[in-house]
């Protein structure tokens, strides 16, 4: 080997080197730091739920149950996103400016679970949604990316103004900035009162969570780095269901506000599902399925059920994380062929149909849910049932197993499944029992049967086919699910620029 083939081969593993570990020291501490956070958080979440009560500091912190549980499941994702960053991230020239958006962002987040102040969750509530809007046009050169974030910070700006509007009308109808002191008085605000600051505050949480017709910012995102992308699917977005439920008795007050959350979840859920079926971009997959899942957990909210909101958004925050970090394993050159289907007819629907009553039984037998008492429980465990059954069938369709194991292994599967699901929802249902009013079931009103009425439609819909045999449903599909047209690349030529 010559001195210059010697030269070229030690300048190659340098650049190796430089490549796969990262010299900033920004990225090594804010690593360390936030990991350091979550082992504190365990220790906060233990106390809290041994004892049993709550702290207040000067009526501008409270760290109950529900800051808890957060601040484990905020540390955890942002560690899991740090470690992550540190090898995917590293060349990128603002690295820094990165890890100090995402670890800013992360004690933000815990900040604005903590507030006790109307001035301090506004506070952080908008630096959350800057911050977030800043890692979105993390590239600074790439237009696209910068158009991608000035969307997403209006949306931000108006979610903001629409809370901090509700906050200052709510101190000033109790005489009070602490929010404990807000929600001690809540059944002294008068009716008109209540209407506006329930409603400022419920289109704050929809806009937070990409809800429709608010969902177009998340689709637009997708030029952030992939951890960006898998911190915002997985933390940021439930920023929506973390405020209703620490709203909840005021945000109760109001029966036709509640199910109007009913109706926009719903809505929002089988929307994002059927537009994650038309779409053939992997993230915007992604960001179609991150739509529907904030939409359940929204209508849970609806329904009363805030604890089971809280156990869902854990949920989809571990399996959207996995699935946004993992998301570069996913592509790959593939020859198209014609998709055989598993379906074992007949049996099919009867195991489909067995799995997904006795998904509701496990359920509603585990979470103290009755169907006799016709409450706002009882859509809840039906929609489980449509849901399950939707998800099994699915299942048995793409299963390489025989058909015979099929048949035992598919209803063991899901109804693991479902019964991991019912505890959870327990165990926060107990880690939130000093929160007010986290299980507030609600009576059935008109929007409950349209909602399930709707479900029940989805669910036809995608048992025959109906989005690929009708070409206008296809099409209207498509078209809610594109970005906005400033934030797409369109030429080869822009491919290869970035």
């Amino acid at each position: 080997m010559t001195t210059e083939q010697d030269s070229r081969a030690s300048d190659a593993v340098q650049l190796a080197e430089t490549t796969t570990q990262p010299s900033s020291v920004v990225a090594r501490t804010s690593t360390w730091s936030v990991w350091a956070l979550f082992c504190l958080s365990v220790g906060a979440l233990a106390l809290t739920a041994l004892r049993g009560t709550q702290w207040i500091v000067s009526d501008i912190l409270i760290v109950d149950g529900l800051t808890a549980v957060m601040w484990v499941v905020v540390t955890f994702f942002s560690g899991i996103v740090h470690s992550y960053s540190r090898r995917y991230m590293a060349g990128d020239r603002d690295i820094e400016r990165f890890y100090a958006r995402v670890f800013g962002f992360t004690l933000v987040v815990m900040t604005m679970t903590a507030a006790n102040h109307v001035a301090l969750l506004a506070a952080a509530w908008l630096a959350m949604g800057l911050l977030m809007a800043g890692l979105i046009g993390h590239v600074r050169d790439w237009e696209q990316a910068q158009a991608a974030a000035t969307l997403a910070r209006r949306y931000f700006l108006a979610s903001s103004a629409l809370l901090a509007g509700s906050l200052s009308l709510l101190a000033w109808a109790t005489g009070t900035t602490s929010i404990s002191g807000i929600l001690a008085q809540a059944d002294e605000i008068s009716t008109s009162v209540a209407l506006v600051a329930v409603s400022a505050i419920v289109l704050a949480a929809l806009i937070q969570s990409a809800l429709f017709p608010f969902h177009n910012w998340l689709l637009s995102s997708m030029t952030a780095p992939t951890p960006a992308s898998a911190l915002m699917h997985a933390g940021f977005v439930n920023a929506g269901g973390i405020l209703l439920t620490r709203f909840a008795p005021v945000v109760t007050l109001e029966v036709a506000v509640m199910s109007a959350v009913v109706l926009i979840g719903a809505v929002s859920a089988l929307l994002g599902q059927a537009m994650g079926l038309v779409q053939p971009n992997v993230k915007r997959k992604l960001g179609s399925s991150t739509i529907a899942q904030m939409g359940f957990m929204i209508m849970q909210c609806g329904l009363g059920f805030f604890a089971a909101a809280i156990a869902h958004l854990i949920l989809h925050g571990f399996y959207k994380a996995y699935l946004f970090l993992s998301a570069g394993a996913s592509v790959e050159q593939t020859v198209p062929k014609d998709a055989k289907s598993t379906d074992t007819g007949v049996s099919s629907v009867a195991i489909g149909a067995v799995t997904a009553v006795g998904a509701g039984v496990v359920f509603a037998t585990l979470t103290g849910k009755s169907l006799l008492a016709f409450d706002s429980g009882t859509i809840l465990v039906l929609v489980v049932v449509l849901t399950t059954l939707t998800a099994t069938r699915d299942i048995l369709r793409r299963a390489v197993l025989p058909a015979t194991l099929r048949v035992a292994a598919v209803p063991i599967v899901v109804l693991s499944a479902i019964t991991g699901y019912a505890l959870l929802y327990n165990a926060i249902s107990t880690a939130l029992s000093g929160v007010p009013m986290t299980d507030a079931p609600t009576e059935l009103t008109a929007a409950h049967f349209l909602a399930l009425a709707l479900f029940v439609v989805a669910y036809l819909a995608t048992e025959f086919g109906w989005h690929r045999s009708s070409t206008r449903l296809y099409v209207f599909l498509l078209n809610r699910s594109q970005p906005d047209s400033s934030t797409v690349l369109t030429t080869k030529a822009e491919y290869n620029d970035v």
